[in-house]
């Protein structure tokens, strides 16, 4: 059975007539189109419900992300702090579903499931807390950010629970190589759930007034967001192209943020109760621990990786994929 997929490569047969190959040895997937984050489906061989899925996400997205830009301006503290920090879960939205779809990356749609809840969970809030005159202008608005996300969810659930070729198409009969390939996506998804995790936090302390922020502490943040982006780039890169030394570099770079983090609950701990509202407060530490959870499974999924250096999955994933359809 090993040899069930590569069997299909041997020169077809020519039948009588000297012109057609066997039916049964024409292979049933186009070659994948290489990018530098691997290896996608081409647009051609998505069946028309995923396309029509795919489209329908990308533009709710784009009229999401357009209504959250026109709200930021008309917005309270609170309100433009919470709005921002949509803005960005919007946008990691888009790539979330779009490398989730042409990448057959459960991973990814898994996080886009849990982007998705966020930004519902921060609608029905902000729905919550805002005045009844308030309420009147909102609940268009609400009501379609709820049937939108549940639409997603669903249909992300549906994609979810499908069968994933991609993983065979990669990494061949070999099941250590398909076991690799998703052990390197999930690698991936949460370097960029990380990276939408610390730009959150940022921009929370940055913009939503917290603390009495000192202008060391500022530059620090804004350090932070550029920090943030290097490190994503150093770990793709030790990633893709397998090398130990940047991974180590990469670990380093992470200290520092998880240092900050206790820092920052310590401080938002010790001054609870000082102002009038404690819903930033909350989301602070919340935004906390979510990033820490989001870095144990990103370091156990690297130590993973890291031990399947040099053991031919990054051959295939860049190599020619013809010699790997099934």
């Amino acid at each position: 059975m090993a040899d069930g997929g590569s069997s299909l490569l041997i020169e077809p047969e020519q039948n009588e007539a000297g012109d057609l190959p066997v039916p049964n040895l024409v292979p049933r997937h186009r070659e994948l189109i290489p990018t530098p984050f691997g290896p996608i489906k081409p647009w051609t061989e998505l069946p028309n419900f995923i396309k029509a899925y795919f489209c329908l996400a990308i533009f709710s997205l784009l009229c999401v992300l357009a209504l959250t830009i026109h709200s930021i301006v008309l917005q309270t503290r609170e309100g433009f702090t919470v709005s921002l920090i949509q803005l960005i879960g919007v946008v990691f939205c888009i790539y979330y579903v779009t490398r989730g779809i042409l990448q057959e990356n459960r991973q990814e749609l898994i996080v886009f499931v849990l982007s998705v809840l966020l930004v519902m969970v921060r609608s029905i809030v902000n729905f919550i807390v805002v005045t009844d005159a308030e309420k009147i202008q909102l609940l268009p608005r609400f009501i379609v950010v709820l049937l939108v996300g549940l639409l997603h969810i669903v249909c992300s659930a549906i994609l979810i629970q499908s069968t994933n070729m991609m993983a065979f198409r990669v990494g061949g009969a070999l099941e250590s190589l398909q076991s690799q390939y998703f052990m390197l996506n999930l690698c991936f998804s949460m370097l960029t759930f990380d990276l939408q995790a610390q730009l959150c936090l940022c921009v929370l302390l940055l913009t939503s007034g917290l603390q009495d922020i000192s202008v060391l502490h500022s530059s620090i943040l804004g350090i932070g967001v550029i920090w943030a982006f290097l490190k994503v780039v150093f770990g793709i890169v030790a990633i893709l192209k397998e090398l130990k030394p940047l991974v180590w570099i990469f670990v380093l770079q992470n200290l520092p943020e998880v240092a900050y983090l206790v820092y920052l609950l310590y401080t938002v701990i010790s001054h609870w109760g000082h102002d009038e509202t404690h819903i930033l407060e909350a989301a602070a530490v919340t935004g906390s621990c979510i990033s820490v959870a989001i870095k144990s499974v990103l370091f156990w999924s690297l130590f993973h990786v890291y031990h399947s250096f040099g053991q031919g999955l990054r051959e295939r994933m860049f190599s020619s994929y013809g010699r790997i359809d099934s």
